[in-house]
């Protein structure tokens, strides 16, 4: 027990001096707000192509040709159809040219030189209409032909004017969807993964620093191998759970500053297993992230240079894209067999199981599944500790082979 006390103590002795090593540096704010920064590029960078996108639109055009007579209720019916459409899907700006001399050729003309970017164009009887149309300009055409259709529909019904009065109620819905539970089993994938290779590979950088200037050598001379590897794993994790609760606090009060038409597209979203999630996720993202951490320090200690430790980390890292692949599919069709295999395979199975606490109510196989892959978070780490002690003691001089292990005051 004394032994056990003494190594505890000197593991998170270790543990300590790596967390504040990690945290007390200007380093390690850029890093906490690293997913800030990307989201700000990646605004710049949409709103730059939406800007170039919006340039385009503006002068984009659909053609009507008719007779004056005939262009009132082009318009009134216009202005009736457009409501059904949002976003992308709303045809362009509706333009109606008097007819000319040749109205065939006026319209090629329209198309093929106008200095609008006009996409289709409608011409003759509107009983038989003849539309011109760009090869993307699909829904354009069926528009115009649509228009047409309810345009001879309303000069026989006496009129544009609308014949009833409609009361629209806004409902919330009491319980989420199972497609809002999807998208939050998808994203639950998409943060255990992310937060796990990204949080993972600083613990192995901050390994290869050490190995390069020597105080890995001069920390095992002085403590165990073993509570030198447990400490370091430690305090990664320390670190990655201030990064976590970091940004779980802001993600906690983002619905209230944001605007209330953009919030409202996140009300069908919602987990079944209600308020307990949030505890399940970090536990999951636990056992992913020791699992990973486990095998990148092993990896790191028989890596003699940081090249060497790019190459062996490689592999890892794409098997890690596979098993976010999996676990996808999986999320999809949570009672198939490609779910049930993930949530078995231990580096899967956090994976795998965040999701179907999104998209499932029980309770019992979280405790099953937690309980299975902390027994492979024991094995996994018991190894790496191996790897990690062969690793040191080989990169090390002969007398840091010879030397007893003594542990440093606490």
């Amino acid at each position: 027990m004394n032994n056990f006390r003494r190594g505890l103590r000197q593991a998170l002795t270790v543990a300590w001096r790596d967390l504040r090593a990690t945290v007390m540096t200007p380093t390690f704010l850029i890093f906490l707000l690293s997913p800030l920064l990307m989201i700000g590029f990646s605004v710049l960078g949409s709103m730059g192509a939406q800007s170039a996108a919006s340039s385009g639109e503006k002068r984009a055009r659909i053609v009507v040709i008719a007779t004056p007579e005939r262009a009132a209720m082009l318009s009134a019916i216009d202005k009736q159809l457009r409501p059904l459409f949002r976003g992308r899907s709303t045809p362009p700006q509706l333009r109606i040219d008097a007819p000319g001399r040749d109205v065939a050729a006026q319209a090629h003309a329209v198309l093929d030189k106008d200095a609008d970017e006009v996409s289709a164009v409608l011409y003759g009887p509107l009983e038989r209409p003849n539309i011109l149309r760009t090869p993307t300009g699909y829904g354009e055409g069926v528009y115009l032909s649509q228009l047409a259709e309810e345009t001879l529909r309303a000069e026989r019904a006496g009129g544009s004017e609308r014949l009833s009065q409609s009361e629209v109620t806004v409902v919330a819905r009491e319980q989420t969807t199972s497609s809002g539970r999807g998208q939050v089993a998808y994203f639950a994938i998409l943060g255990v993964f992310f937060l796990t290779l990204m949080l993972s590979g600083q613990a192995v950088g901050a390994m290869a620093e050490e190995r390069s200037n020597k105080v890995i050598e001069v920390l095992a001379a002085a403590v165990p191998l073993e509570s030198v590897f447990f400490g370091k794993l430690l305090g990664a994790f320390g670190s990655a759970l201030l990064f976590i609760v970091f940004w779980g606090a802001m993600l906690a009060v983002l619905p209230r500053v944001i605007p209330p038409e953009y919030a409202a597209a996140f009300a069908d979203m919602g987990t079944a297993v209600g308020p307990i999630f949030p505890v399940l996720f970090i536990a999951y993202f636990t056992m992913a992230y020791l699992l990973l951490s486990a095998v990148f320090l092993g990896i790191g200690a028989l890596a003699s240079s940081q090249r060497e430790l790019q190459m062996m980390s490689l592999p890892i890292t794409i098997f890690q894209v596979a098993v976010l692949t999996l676990a996808s599919y999986g999320a999809a069709d949570p009672d198939g067999w490609v779910a049930t295999a993930t949530a078995i395979f231990p580096f899967s199975s956090p994976h795998a199981m965040a999701a179907r606490a999104a998209t499932s109510p029980e309770l019992w196989p979280h405790a099953v599944a937690l309980v299975w892959q902390g027994l492979w978070v024991v094995i996994v780490v018991t190894i790496s500790a191996r790897v990690f002690r062969r690793g040191v003691l080989k990169s090390g001089n002969p007398k840091l082979r010879r030397r007893k292990a003594t542990a440093i005051p606490s």
